[in-house]
C-alpha cells in the first residue's frame, strides 16, 4: 500500500507537481492526424492545461493556449491561416511558436509601436508520426518522438482509436504491468457474459518481470503453456512512461488532468501475402463510446473491460487501502521506477526511456514474438489451421467498441475478406 502523499505524487500531473514535471519530459500522442482533416481546430485538455490543436493551411500543426491573450476568446473557433491560427474575435494571428504576428487594428492604428512583438501565447511543439499527432510540454531541448519498430512495418492495416476515461491516468497505466487480470477481466468475463459458469480460462501458474531499456516486460506460464512458450520467453511490454505494447498494438494512457485520461490505441494487422504490396494512404482514426444508450458501461470488448476496471477503482484510486499480493510485483516495480525517475528529474537528469540518439531512433526494436507474422504476412490457407493467424486476422475488431462501418469496410477490403469474414 502507499501513503496518501506518495499516492498523490504518483498521480497528479500539474506542471508544478513531481509527476507532472516528469511526464513533460516525454512526447505524448494526443490525437489522430486524420481527425484534423475533418476539422482544422480541436480543443485539447492535456495534463490540466486547456489548449487548442490546429492544422494550418500549409499543413503544419500547432498547439496553443486555448484562449487568445487579447480578450480571452476561444481559439477553437479561430480561422486557420497559411502560417498559424487567427482569433475570430479581433483577428490576432499566432504562429506555431506562440508569437503574435498580426494585430489588424493595432497594426493600422500605430504601425510603429510593434505591439504584437510584445505578445506571446503559450505554445508547444507538435509532430506527426504513425498517423498520430504528438505533443511535447517539457523544457528544451526536446527529445525525439520514438520510432517504435512497428511504426516501420509495411503491408499492414493500421488504425488509431481513442476514448476519454473518467479516472486518473496512473491506475490505467498500472494495468499495463498486471498479467493476471487478463485471465479474469477478459477471458473469464466473457465466459460469464455468455451466461455460463465455466469452464474458466487456464490459470496463471507463474509470472515474472524484467526491466529493459524501454520499460518493463512481463511473462507468464499458464496451465496450457510452459516455459518454452513465447509468452514466457518473450512476454509483453509495459513501455515507459505510459504505454502498453502487446505485439500488434500500443495503448497509451495520456493524462487529460488528474481526474480524466485519454486512451489512445494504435493497431496493426498484416495483410495476407496475396494482398501485397499494400499501401494505406491514410490511417483512419475514430473515437469509441464507453457507455451504451442506457448509460451502462460497455463490456463487450477487451479495452472496454479494462475501462470498467479502472473507473471502478474510483476517480483516483486510494492505494492506502490496498493489500498487494505476489501477482503485484510488477506494479511495485513500476511505482519504484517512477519515484526514482522523479528524483532524476529533480537532479536535472533525463528519466528512463527518453530518446535523444537519432541513430537509435531510426527503429527502436522491442521484444516481439511472431515478428515474422507481422513483417512477412500470412498465407490465406493458414486461416484454418494456425491459431495465431486466426486470432490476429479476425473480421471483427475485438479491442474497442464502436468501430465505424467505413473503417471496418476498409479493413475487409485490405485483408481480402468477404463481408462475412471469409477468406474471399
Amino acid at each position: 500500500m502507499l501513503d496518501h502523499e506518495t499516492n498523490r505524487k504518483l498521480s497528479q500531473v500539474g506542471a508544478d507537481t513531481p509527476m507532472g514535471a516528469l511526464l513533460r519530459r516525454y512526447w505524448h500522442p494526443i490525437a489522430g492526424a486524420a481527425e484534423m482533416e475533418r476539422r482544422p481546430t480541436m480543443p485539447i485538455r492535456l495534463m490540466g492545461e486547456d489548449l487548442v490543436l490546429y492544422r494550418d493551411l500549409s499543413g503544419g500543426y500547432g498547439l496553443l493556449d486555448r484562449h487568445c491573450c487579447h480578450r480571452r476568446a476561444d481559439l477553437t473557433n479561430g480561422y486557420v491561416e497559411a502560417n498559424g491560427l487567427r482569433c475570430s474575435y479581433h483577428g490576432w494571428l499566432y504562429d506555431a511558436r506562440g508569437a503574435c504576428i498580426e494585430q489588424p487594428f493595432e497594426d493600422i492604428a500605430d504601425p510603429d509601436s510593434r505591439f504584437r512583438d510584445k505578445v506571446r501565447i503559450r505554445s508547444y511543439p507538435v509532430e506527426e508520426k504513425a498517423g498520430m499527432l504528438w505533443a511535447y510540454l517539457g523544457p528544451d531541448p526536446a527529445p525525439l518522438v520514438p520510432t517504435w519498430e512497428p511504426f516501420t512495418w509495411a503491408n499492414g492495416f493500421r488504425q488509431v482509436v481513442l476514448a476519454e476515461i473518467p479516472c486518473n491516468w496512473f491506475q490505467c497505466q498500472e494495468n499495463s504491468i498486471d498479467p493476471v487480470h487478463f485471465e479474469w477481466q477478459h477471458e473469464n468475463w466473457r465466459v460469464r457474459a455468455r451466461g455460463a459458469a465455466g469452464p474458466y480460462a487456464p490459470k496463471h501458474l507463474r509470472i515474472d518481470f524484467d526491466e529493459f531499456d524501454w520499460g518493463i516486460s512481463y511473462k507468464r506460464v499458464r496451465e496450457n503453456t510452459d516455459e518454452n512458450h513465447p509468452l514466457w520467453t518473450v512476454g509483453r511490454n509495459c513501455l515507459w512512461p505510459n504505454a502498453l505494447f502487446t505485439g500488434d498494438h500500443f495503448e497509451w494512457r495520456v493524462p487529460i488532468d488528474d481526474d480524466n485520461t485519454l486512451s489512445i490505441g494504435w493497431f496493426f494487422n498484416p495483410v495476407p501475402k496475396d494482398r501485397r504490396p499494400f499501401a494505406q494512404n491514410e490511417i483512419p482514426c475514430w473515437r469509441g463510446p464507453i457507455k451504451d444508450a442506457d448509460g451502462r458501461w460497455i463490456t463487450s470488448h477487451v479495452m472496454n473491460q479494462d475501462f470498467v476496471a479502472w473507473v471502478g477503482q474510483g476517480t483516483l484510486a486510494d492505494r492506502s487501502k490496498e493489500r498487494l499480493g505476489r501477482s503485484d510485483r510488477g506494479v511495485i516495480m513500476m511505482r519504484r521506477q517512477f519515484l526514482a525517475d522523479i528524483e532524476r528529474v529533480e537532479r536535472g537528469e533525463d528519466p528512463k526511456a527518453v530518446v535523444r540518439d537519432a541513430a537509435v531512433n531510426d527503429c527502436i526494436e522491442l521484444p516481439i514474438f511472431d515478428r515474422d507474422f507481422f513483417v512477412d504476412g500470412w498465407a490465406r490457407e493458414d486461416l484454418a489451421d494456425a491459431a495465431h493467424v486466426r486470432t490476429r486476422s479476425t473480421l471483427d475488431f475485438v479491442f474497442q467498441s464502436g468501430q465505424p462501418a467505413d473503417v471496418r469496410a476498409a479493413y475487409v477490403e485490405a485483408m481480402g475478406f468477404d463481408r462475412d469474414g471469409g477468406a474471399g
